[in-house]
Protein backbone atom coordinates (compact mmCIF):
# COMPACT_ATOMS: atom_id res chain seq x y z
CA UNK A 1 0.00 0.00 0.00
CA UNK A 2 2.80 2.35 0.88
CA UNK A 3 4.40 1.58 -2.49
CA UNK A 4 1.15 2.42 -4.34
CA UNK A 5 0.75 5.65 -2.39
CA UNK A 6 4.34 6.56 -3.18
CA UNK A 7 3.80 5.94 -6.89
CA UNK A 8 0.58 8.01 -6.85
CA UNK A 9 2.38 10.85 -5.07
CA UNK A 10 5.23 10.70 -7.59
CA UNK A 11 2.79 10.87 -10.52
CA UNK A 12 0.95 13.78 -8.90
CA UNK A 13 4.20 15.68 -8.36
CA UNK A 14 5.24 14.98 -11.95
CA UNK A 15 1.94 16.30 -13.26
CA UNK A 16 2.33 19.42 -11.15
CA UNK A 17 5.88 19.94 -12.48
CA UNK A 18 4.59 19.62 -16.07
CA UNK A 19 1.76 22.09 -15.40
CA UNK A 20 4.15 24.57 -13.79
CA UNK A 21 6.55 24.23 -16.74
CA UNK A 22 3.74 24.84 -19.21
CA UNK A 23 2.53 27.87 -17.24
CA UNK A 24 6.04 29.30 -17.02
CA UNK A 25 6.59 28.74 -20.75
CA UNK A 26 3.29 30.42 -21.59
CA UNK A 27 4.13 33.36 -19.33
CA UNK A 28 7.56 33.70 -20.96
CA UNK A 29 5.88 33.82 -24.37
CA UNK A 30 3.46 36.50 -23.12
CA UNK A 31 6.35 38.51 -21.67
CA UNK A 32 8.26 38.20 -24.96
CA UNK A 33 5.23 39.46 -26.91
CA UNK A 34 4.79 42.35 -24.46
CA UNK A 35 8.46 43.28 -24.86
CA UNK A 36 8.14 43.19 -28.67
CA UNK A 37 5.05 45.42 -28.53
CA UNK A 38 6.84 47.82 -26.21
CA UNK A 39 9.74 47.92 -28.66
CA UNK A 40 7.35 48.74 -31.50
CA UNK A 41 5.78 51.63 -29.56
CA UNK A 42 9.23 52.87 -28.61
CA UNK A 43 10.28 52.76 -32.26
CA UNK A 44 7.17 54.73 -33.26
CA UNK A 45 7.93 57.30 -30.58
CA UNK A 46 11.50 57.74 -31.74
CA UNK A 47 10.33 58.31 -35.33
CA UNK A 48 7.79 60.91 -34.17
CA UNK A 49 10.49 62.79 -32.25
CA UNK A 50 12.92 62.84 -35.16
CA UNK A 51 15.08 60.65 -37.39
CA UNK A 52 17.37 58.31 -35.46
CA UNK A 53 20.87 57.36 -36.54
CA UNK A 54 20.03 53.64 -36.52
CA UNK A 55 16.51 52.24 -36.93
CA UNK A 56 15.55 49.24 -34.80
CA UNK A 57 15.07 45.98 -36.66
CA UNK A 58 11.46 45.79 -35.45
CA UNK A 59 10.71 49.20 -36.98
CA UNK A 60 12.20 48.18 -40.33
CA UNK A 61 10.01 45.08 -40.40
CA UNK A 62 6.96 47.20 -39.52
CA UNK A 63 7.75 49.82 -42.20
CA UNK A 64 7.99 47.05 -44.81
CA UNK A 65 4.55 45.80 -43.77
CA UNK A 66 3.15 49.35 -43.97
CA UNK A 67 4.63 49.82 -47.43
CA UNK A 68 3.11 46.56 -48.61
CA UNK A 69 -0.33 47.61 -47.35
CA UNK A 70 -0.36 51.05 -49.05
CA UNK A 71 -3.57 52.06 -50.81
CA UNK A 72 -3.62 50.78 -54.39
CA UNK A 73 -5.58 52.34 -57.23
CA UNK A 74 -5.82 51.80 -60.98
CA UNK A 75 -7.87 53.38 -63.74
CA UNK A 76 -7.64 53.63 -67.55
CA UNK A 77 -6.88 57.36 -67.25
CA UNK A 78 -4.17 56.97 -64.60
CA UNK A 79 -0.90 58.19 -66.13
CA UNK A 80 1.32 57.92 -63.02
CA UNK A 81 1.41 57.47 -59.25
CA UNK A 82 4.19 59.48 -57.61
CA UNK A 83 5.13 57.82 -54.32
CA UNK A 84 8.42 59.22 -53.00
CA UNK A 85 6.92 61.09 -50.04
CA UNK A 86 6.96 59.30 -46.69
CA UNK A 87 4.26 61.58 -45.22
CA UNK A 88 0.84 62.79 -46.33
CA UNK A 89 0.97 65.22 -49.27
CA UNK A 90 -0.88 68.46 -48.55
CA UNK A 91 -0.28 70.71 -51.57
CA UNK A 92 0.67 70.66 -55.28
CA UNK A 93 1.73 73.34 -57.77
CA UNK A 94 2.90 73.39 -61.39
CA UNK A 95 5.58 75.80 -62.54
CA UNK A 96 4.43 78.34 -65.13
CA UNK A 97 6.87 76.95 -67.70
CA UNK A 98 5.16 73.55 -67.38
CA UNK A 99 8.39 71.68 -66.59
CA UNK A 100 7.93 70.97 -62.88
CA UNK A 101 5.42 69.83 -60.30
CA UNK A 102 6.11 70.77 -56.67
CA UNK A 103 4.63 68.83 -53.76
CA UNK A 104 4.97 69.23 -50.00
CA UNK A 105 4.19 66.81 -47.18
CA UNK A 106 4.48 66.40 -43.44
CA UNK A 107 7.74 64.46 -43.98
CA UNK A 108 9.67 67.78 -43.83
CA UNK A 109 10.37 67.84 -47.56
CA UNK A 110 9.31 69.58 -50.75
CA UNK A 111 9.66 67.39 -53.86
CA UNK A 112 10.23 68.75 -57.36
CA UNK A 113 9.09 66.38 -60.13
CA UNK A 114 9.79 66.63 -63.86
CA UNK A 115 6.54 66.57 -65.84
CA UNK A 116 8.28 64.94 -68.81
CA UNK A 117 8.79 61.83 -66.63
CA UNK A 118 5.07 61.36 -65.91
CA UNK A 119 4.71 58.74 -68.65
CA UNK A 120 8.02 57.01 -67.85
CA UNK A 121 8.51 53.87 -65.79
CA UNK A 122 10.43 55.75 -63.10
CA UNK A 123 9.40 59.02 -61.48
CA UNK A 124 12.49 60.58 -60.00
CA UNK A 125 12.34 63.80 -58.02
CA UNK A 126 14.59 66.28 -56.26
CA UNK A 127 14.19 66.91 -52.54
CA UNK A 128 14.33 70.19 -50.68
CA UNK A 129 14.51 69.76 -46.90
CA UNK A 130 12.44 72.06 -44.69
CA UNK A 131 14.69 72.49 -41.66
CA UNK A 132 13.12 72.20 -38.18
CA UNK A 133 9.59 72.37 -39.64
CA UNK A 134 7.40 71.07 -42.45
CA UNK A 135 5.54 72.84 -45.25
CA UNK A 136 1.77 72.65 -45.69
CA UNK A 137 1.63 74.82 -48.85
CA UNK A 138 3.99 75.37 -51.78
CA UNK A 139 3.83 77.78 -54.75
CA UNK A 140 6.26 78.38 -57.64
CA UNK A 141 7.52 81.85 -58.51
CA UNK A 142 6.55 83.16 -61.99
CA UNK A 143 10.08 82.57 -63.37
CA UNK A 144 10.09 78.96 -62.06
CA UNK A 145 13.40 79.66 -60.26
CA UNK A 146 12.06 79.76 -56.71
CA UNK A 147 9.14 78.62 -54.61
CA UNK A 148 7.50 79.75 -51.40
CA UNK A 149 6.23 77.52 -48.59
CA UNK A 150 4.01 77.95 -45.58
CA UNK A 151 5.63 76.56 -42.42
CA UNK A 152 3.31 74.50 -40.22
CA UNK A 153 5.01 75.27 -36.92
CA UNK A 154 6.55 78.62 -37.77
CA UNK A 155 3.21 79.99 -39.05
CA UNK A 156 4.96 82.00 -41.73
CA UNK A 157 6.33 82.05 -45.29
CA UNK A 158 9.78 80.74 -46.25
CA UNK A 159 11.27 81.32 -49.70
CA UNK A 160 13.52 78.75 -51.42
CA UNK A 161 15.69 79.57 -54.43
CA UNK A 162 16.33 76.89 -57.06
CA UNK A 163 19.88 76.94 -58.45
CA UNK A 164 21.48 74.83 -61.16
CA UNK A 165 24.68 72.98 -60.29
CA UNK A 166 27.55 72.46 -62.72
CA UNK A 167 26.14 69.05 -63.67
CA UNK A 168 22.77 70.61 -64.56
CA UNK A 169 20.85 69.33 -61.54
CA UNK A 170 18.98 71.65 -59.18
CA UNK A 171 19.85 72.57 -55.62
CA UNK A 172 17.74 74.50 -53.13
CA UNK A 173 18.64 77.28 -50.73
CA UNK A 174 16.30 78.83 -48.17
CA UNK A 175 16.25 82.61 -47.77
CA UNK A 176 18.19 83.87 -44.71
CA UNK A 177 15.00 85.05 -42.98
CA UNK A 178 11.39 83.91 -42.94
CA UNK A 179 8.51 86.38 -43.26
CA UNK A 180 7.27 87.85 -39.95
CA UNK A 181 4.33 86.15 -38.23
CA UNK A 182 1.16 88.13 -38.91
CA UNK A 183 -1.78 85.72 -39.12
CA UNK A 184 -3.79 84.86 -36.01
CA UNK A 185 -5.73 81.86 -37.44
CA UNK A 186 -4.91 78.72 -39.43
CA UNK A 187 -3.67 79.36 -42.96
CA UNK A 188 -5.74 78.38 -46.03
CA UNK A 189 -3.60 79.28 -49.01
CA UNK A 190 -0.66 81.27 -50.30
CA UNK A 191 0.27 82.46 -53.78
CA UNK A 192 2.62 84.57 -55.88
CA UNK A 193 1.20 86.86 -58.55
CA UNK A 194 2.25 85.95 -62.10
CA UNK A 195 3.40 89.57 -62.43
CA UNK A 196 5.91 88.91 -59.61
CA UNK A 197 4.71 92.02 -57.77
CA UNK A 198 3.13 90.52 -54.66
CA UNK A 199 2.52 87.48 -52.47
CA UNK A 200 -0.83 86.59 -50.87
CA UNK A 201 -1.64 84.63 -47.71
CA UNK A 202 -5.15 83.88 -46.43
CA UNK A 203 -6.34 82.42 -43.14
CA UNK A 204 -9.51 80.76 -41.86
CA UNK A 205 -10.71 83.92 -40.13
CA UNK A 206 -11.58 86.81 -42.47
CA UNK A 207 -8.01 87.93 -43.18
CA UNK A 208 -6.07 88.09 -46.45
CA UNK A 209 -2.62 89.69 -46.42
CA UNK A 210 -0.86 91.15 -49.46
CA UNK A 211 2.97 91.16 -49.13
CA UNK A 212 5.85 92.44 -51.17
CA UNK A 213 8.56 89.92 -52.05
CA UNK A 214 10.73 91.02 -49.10
CA UNK A 215 8.12 90.24 -46.44
CA UNK A 216 6.57 93.64 -45.87
CA UNK A 217 2.76 93.73 -45.60
CA UNK A 218 1.31 95.99 -48.31
CA UNK A 219 -2.36 95.58 -47.41
CA UNK A 220 -4.75 93.63 -45.19
CA UNK A 221 -8.14 92.61 -46.57
CA UNK A 222 -11.13 91.84 -44.33
CA UNK A 223 -13.38 89.54 -46.38
CA UNK A 224 -16.39 89.95 -44.02
CA UNK A 225 -17.41 86.36 -44.76
CA UNK A 226 -17.52 85.18 -41.09
CA UNK A 227 -14.94 82.53 -42.03
CA UNK A 228 -12.86 81.98 -45.16
CA UNK A 229 -12.92 78.55 -46.81
CA UNK A 230 -10.61 79.30 -49.76
CA UNK A 231 -8.67 82.16 -51.36
CA UNK A 232 -6.36 82.45 -54.38
CA UNK A 233 -4.63 84.80 -56.83
CA UNK A 234 -5.93 84.83 -60.40
CA UNK A 235 -3.58 83.43 -63.10
CA UNK A 236 -3.29 86.91 -64.65
CA UNK A 237 -1.87 88.20 -61.35
CA UNK A 238 -4.29 91.12 -61.03
CA UNK A 239 -6.93 89.73 -58.70
CA UNK A 240 -7.27 88.15 -55.27
CA UNK A 241 -10.50 86.26 -54.57
CA UNK A 242 -12.04 84.57 -51.54
CA UNK A 243 -15.06 82.50 -50.56
CA UNK A 244 -16.41 81.29 -47.25
CA UNK A 245 -19.47 81.03 -45.05
CA UNK A 246 -21.49 83.45 -47.18
CA UNK A 247 -22.85 82.38 -50.62
CA UNK A 248 -20.76 84.95 -52.52
CA UNK A 249 -17.26 84.90 -53.99
CA UNK A 250 -15.54 88.26 -53.57
CA UNK A 251 -12.83 89.50 -55.94
CA UNK A 252 -10.40 92.41 -55.41
CA UNK A 253 -7.87 94.02 -57.76
CA UNK A 254 -4.38 94.66 -56.39
CA UNK A 255 -3.33 97.91 -58.07
CA UNK A 256 0.21 99.14 -58.83
CA UNK A 257 1.46 102.35 -60.38
CA UNK A 258 3.30 102.68 -63.70
CA UNK A 259 6.60 102.61 -61.85
CA UNK A 260 5.71 99.33 -60.15
CA UNK A 261 4.89 100.87 -56.77
CA UNK A 262 1.94 99.48 -54.79
CA UNK A 263 -1.13 101.75 -54.80
CA UNK A 264 -4.19 100.07 -53.29
CA UNK A 265 -6.54 97.07 -53.15
CA UNK A 266 -10.01 97.80 -54.56
CA UNK A 267 -13.14 95.67 -54.82
CA UNK A 268 -13.57 94.47 -58.40
CA UNK A 269 -16.70 92.29 -58.52
CA UNK A 270 -18.68 89.54 -56.74
CA UNK A 271 -20.06 86.22 -57.92
CA UNK A 272 -23.61 86.06 -56.56
CA UNK A 273 -26.01 83.17 -57.13
CA UNK A 274 -25.32 80.29 -54.75
CA UNK A 275 -27.81 79.68 -51.93
CA UNK A 276 -25.22 78.47 -49.39
CA UNK A 277 -21.55 78.90 -48.53
CA UNK A 278 -18.94 78.28 -51.21
CA UNK A 279 -16.34 75.55 -50.65
CA UNK A 280 -13.85 76.61 -53.35
CA UNK A 281 -13.38 78.23 -56.76
CA UNK A 282 -10.94 78.19 -59.67
CA UNK A 283 -9.95 80.42 -62.61
CA UNK A 284 -9.31 79.55 -66.23
CA UNK A 285 -5.80 80.32 -67.46
CA UNK A 286 -6.78 83.72 -68.92
CA UNK A 287 -8.94 84.59 -65.86
CA UNK A 288 -11.95 85.06 -68.18
CA UNK A 289 -13.85 82.16 -66.59
CA UNK A 290 -14.40 81.10 -62.98
CA UNK A 291 -16.00 77.99 -61.53
CA UNK A 292 -17.42 77.74 -58.00
CA UNK A 293 -18.59 74.74 -55.94
CA UNK A 294 -21.02 75.25 -53.05
CA UNK A 295 -22.70 73.61 -50.08
CA UNK A 296 -25.95 74.01 -52.03
CA UNK A 297 -24.96 70.96 -54.12
CA UNK A 298 -24.11 72.75 -57.36
CA UNK A 299 -21.18 74.09 -59.31
CA UNK A 300 -21.49 77.24 -61.38
CA UNK A 301 -19.51 78.51 -64.38
CA UNK A 302 -19.13 82.28 -64.76
CA UNK A 303 -17.95 84.67 -67.46
CA UNK A 304 -15.65 87.10 -65.63
CA UNK A 305 -14.35 88.86 -68.75
CA UNK A 306 -16.23 92.03 -67.88
CA UNK A 307 -15.58 95.76 -67.56
CA UNK A 308 -16.08 95.85 -63.81
CA UNK A 309 -14.78 99.45 -63.60
CA UNK A 310 -17.91 100.39 -65.58
CA UNK A 311 -20.05 98.45 -63.06
CA UNK A 312 -20.51 95.48 -65.40
CA UNK A 313 -21.17 92.31 -63.39
CA UNK A 314 -19.94 88.81 -64.27
CA UNK A 315 -22.72 86.68 -65.70
CA UNK A 316 -23.66 83.09 -64.99
CA UNK A 317 -23.11 80.61 -67.82
CA UNK A 318 -24.19 77.32 -66.23
CA UNK A 319 -25.42 75.72 -63.00
CA UNK A 320 -24.86 71.96 -62.59
CA UNK A 321 -25.83 69.61 -59.71
CA UNK A 322 -22.87 67.85 -58.08
CA UNK A 323 -21.76 66.04 -54.95
CA UNK A 324 -19.56 68.09 -52.64
CA UNK A 325 -18.58 68.26 -48.97
CA UNK A 326 -16.45 70.25 -46.55
CA UNK A 327 -12.95 70.31 -48.02
CA UNK A 328 -14.13 69.85 -51.63
CA UNK A 329 -11.81 71.36 -54.23
CA UNK A 330 -12.50 72.43 -57.80
CA UNK A 331 -10.20 72.80 -60.81
CA UNK A 332 -10.89 74.36 -64.20
CA UNK A 333 -8.75 73.29 -67.15
CA UNK A 334 -6.63 76.11 -68.63
CA UNK A 335 -8.83 76.29 -71.74
CA UNK A 336 -12.02 76.28 -69.64
CA UNK A 337 -13.36 73.07 -71.22
CA UNK A 338 -13.29 70.75 -68.17
CA UNK A 339 -14.41 71.13 -64.55
CA UNK A 340 -13.06 68.71 -61.92
CA UNK A 341 -14.56 68.52 -58.42
CA UNK A 342 -13.34 66.47 -55.48
CA UNK A 343 -15.61 64.95 -52.85
CA UNK A 344 -13.79 63.05 -50.05
CA UNK A 345 -11.63 60.46 -51.91
CA UNK A 346 -13.42 60.84 -55.27
CA UNK A 347 -13.30 63.13 -58.31
CA UNK A 348 -15.93 63.90 -60.94
CA UNK A 349 -14.89 65.43 -64.29
CA UNK A 350 -17.51 67.46 -66.15
CA UNK A 351 -17.72 68.89 -69.64
CA UNK A 352 -17.91 72.62 -68.93
CA UNK A 353 -20.05 73.41 -71.98
CA UNK A 354 -22.71 70.71 -71.53
CA UNK A 355 -22.44 70.17 -67.78
CA UNK A 356 -22.40 66.40 -68.29
CA UNK A 357 -20.28 64.10 -66.11
CA UNK A 358 -17.63 62.49 -68.32
CA UNK A 359 -15.51 60.64 -65.77
CA UNK A 360 -16.06 59.49 -62.17
CA UNK A 361 -12.88 58.48 -60.36
CA UNK A 362 -13.71 56.60 -57.14
CA UNK A 363 -11.49 55.76 -54.16
CA UNK A 364 -8.41 57.49 -55.55
CA UNK A 365 -6.77 57.93 -52.14
CA UNK A 366 -7.11 56.33 -48.72
CA UNK A 367 -7.80 59.77 -47.23
CA UNK A 368 -9.63 62.94 -48.27
CA UNK A 369 -8.23 64.72 -51.32
CA UNK A 370 -6.14 67.71 -50.22
CA UNK A 371 -5.34 69.34 -53.56
CA UNK A 372 -6.56 69.20 -57.16
CA UNK A 373 -5.24 71.00 -60.25
CA UNK A 374 -4.62 70.80 -64.00
CA UNK A 375 -1.16 71.27 -65.48
CA UNK A 376 -0.57 74.46 -67.47
CA UNK A 377 -1.08 72.69 -70.82
CA UNK A 378 -4.31 70.95 -69.78
CA UNK A 379 -2.94 67.48 -70.49
CA UNK A 380 -3.05 66.19 -66.92
CA UNK A 381 -5.16 66.43 -63.77
CA UNK A 382 -3.24 65.78 -60.56
CA UNK A 383 -4.45 65.23 -57.00
CA UNK A 384 -3.08 64.38 -53.55
CA UNK A 385 -4.73 62.78 -50.55
CA UNK A 386 -2.36 60.40 -48.78
CA UNK A 387 1.34 59.74 -49.41
CA UNK A 388 0.79 59.36 -53.15
CA UNK A 389 0.16 61.84 -55.96
CA UNK A 390 -2.12 60.61 -58.78
CA UNK A 391 -1.66 61.92 -62.31
CA UNK A 392 -4.57 61.45 -64.74
CA UNK A 393 -4.84 62.00 -68.48
CA UNK A 394 -7.34 64.75 -69.23
CA UNK A 395 -9.41 62.62 -71.61
CA UNK A 396 -12.51 64.85 -71.26
CA UNK A 397 -10.35 67.76 -72.44
CA UNK A 398 -9.26 65.87 -75.55
CA UNK A 399 -12.87 64.89 -76.32
CA UNK A 400 -14.05 68.49 -75.90
CA UNK A 401 -11.28 69.79 -78.16
CA UNK A 402 -12.16 67.21 -80.83
CA UNK A 403 -15.85 68.19 -80.70
CA UNK A 404 -14.99 71.88 -80.98
CA UNK A 405 -12.73 71.26 -83.98
CA UNK A 406 -15.40 69.11 -85.65
CA UNK A 407 -17.87 71.99 -85.27
CA UNK A 408 -15.30 74.36 -86.75
CA UNK A 409 -14.71 71.96 -89.63
CA UNK A 410 -18.42 72.01 -90.55
CA UNK A 411 -18.32 75.81 -90.75
CA UNK A 412 -14.91 76.11 -92.47
CA UNK A 413 -15.07 77.38 -96.06
CA UNK A 414 -11.34 77.69 -96.77
CA UNK A 415 -9.79 74.41 -98.05
CA UNK A 416 -6.52 75.05 -96.25
CA UNK A 417 -8.36 75.57 -92.97
CA UNK A 418 -10.30 72.34 -93.52
CA UNK A 419 -7.10 70.35 -94.05
CA UNK A 420 -5.48 71.82 -90.93
CA UNK A 421 -8.53 71.01 -88.80
CA UNK A 422 -8.72 67.49 -90.18
CA UNK A 423 -5.07 66.92 -89.30
CA UNK A 424 -5.53 68.36 -85.81
CA UNK A 425 -8.60 66.18 -85.22
CA UNK A 426 -6.66 63.12 -86.37
CA UNK A 427 -3.76 63.90 -84.02
CA UNK A 428 -6.06 64.62 -81.06
CA UNK A 429 -8.00 61.38 -81.65
CA UNK A 430 -4.74 59.42 -81.85
CA UNK A 431 -3.59 60.92 -78.54
CA UNK A 432 -6.93 60.08 -76.93
CA UNK A 433 -6.78 56.49 -78.19
CA UNK A 434 -3.29 56.17 -76.73
CA UNK A 435 -4.22 57.42 -73.26
CA UNK A 436 -7.23 55.06 -73.20
CA UNK A 437 -5.04 52.07 -74.08
CA UNK A 438 -5.04 50.63 -70.55
CA UNK A 439 -4.66 51.17 -66.79
CA UNK A 440 -1.41 51.66 -64.89
CA UNK A 441 -1.01 50.06 -61.45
Amino acid sequence: MEFVALVALTLLLGALVVLVALAVGRRKEEIREEIEKAAEFAAEGSVAKGPASKKPKQEKQRSRKDKASQHTFSHPLLAASLKNHSGNVTCLDFSSNGKYLASCADDRTVRIWSTKDFLGREHKCLRANVELDHATLVRFSPDSRAFITWLANGDTIRIFKMMKKDDGTLSFKAAPEDFPQKHKASILNIGIAETGKFIMSASTDTTILVWDLKGEVLASINTNQITNSYAAISPCGRFVASCGFTPDVKVWEVCFGKGGEFKEVVRAFDLKGHSAGVHAFAFSNDSHRMVTVSKDGTWKLWNTDVEYKKQQDPYLLKTVPCTSSEGSRVALSPDGRVVAISDACNIAMFNAASGEVEEELQGIHSEEITDLRFDVNGRYLVCSGDKAIRVFHNAPGYRAAIRDMQDMLKKAQNEGMKQRLQQQIKEAQSTLDTVLAGPID
